[in-house]
């Protein structure tokens, strides 16, 4: 699974951030990038979640 955040959508709420540290974190402009190239198995469910979650749906899996 690959992760991507839209930058046109995210506002920097950092739910993903909270939800799973281990793909996503905010850059220095406060908004949320996909820090892995491809999503670990083992954070595909977390990475699902943050979809859900994501206040301005702007994270997108592949």
């Amino acid at each position: 699974m690959k992760a991507r955040v839209d930058e046109e959508r995210c506002r920097g709420h950092g739910i993903c951030t909270t939800i799973c540290p281990s793909v996503f974190e905010l850059n220095d402009d406060g908004y949320s990038t996909v820090t892995v190239p491809e999503v670990p198995s083992e954070f595909e469910d977390a990475v699902r979640d943050a979809v859900m979650q994501c206040p301005e749906q702007a994270i997108e899996t592949s």
